[in-house]
């Protein structure tokens, strides 16, 4: 099965960075504005005006450490997995980032890829201070 895999240097404890990646209120930060909580720490993200939603359910939290999401709506993303393992570096933290178990390589997947890229940039931005709001406004790309 194919995986999407990135990593970065973020200028931020892995503390800090857990808590932009494990919750609601986190993910709103970076990734989309459309972001509700669910029943035991499930997330709900909307994109398009809610034409596209995501359902993510906590599925491994290390405080510090790692979060790890299983996805379970969405026509490619149903049964992936997405994770964000966070190890200490010199310059705060190492993100290793991965959104696992795909299908296949589809066109939807290599923009994925894409888009992942552009997130993970916006995410270590939030975490060191720059408040660059989240990719996906409720209506669209901000």
């Amino acid at each position: 099965m194919p995986d999407i895999r990135h990593s970065i240097e973020i200028a931020a404890t892995p503390e800090s960075l857990f808590r932009l990646v494990s919750v609601a209120s986190g993910l709103s930060q970076w990734w989309a504005e459309d972001t509700r909580e669910g029943e035991r720490g499930a997330v709900e993200l909307g994109f398009f005006n809610r034409a596209t939603t995501y359902r993510l359910h906590p599925e491994g939290m290390v405080p510090g450490r790692s979060a790890v999401w299983r996805c379970d709506s969405g026509k490619e993303w149903a049964g992936t997995r997405i994770v964000f393992a966070l190890e200490q570096a010199n310059s705060g933290t190492l993100l290793r980032f991965e959104h696992a178990a795909w299908r296949q390589i589809t066109d939807y997947f290599v923009s994925c890829n894409t888009t992942w890229g552009g997130l993970l940039f916006r995410l270590k931005a939030a975490a060191e201070g720059k408040n660059p709001g989240p990719l996906f406004s409720a209506s669209g790309l901000a």
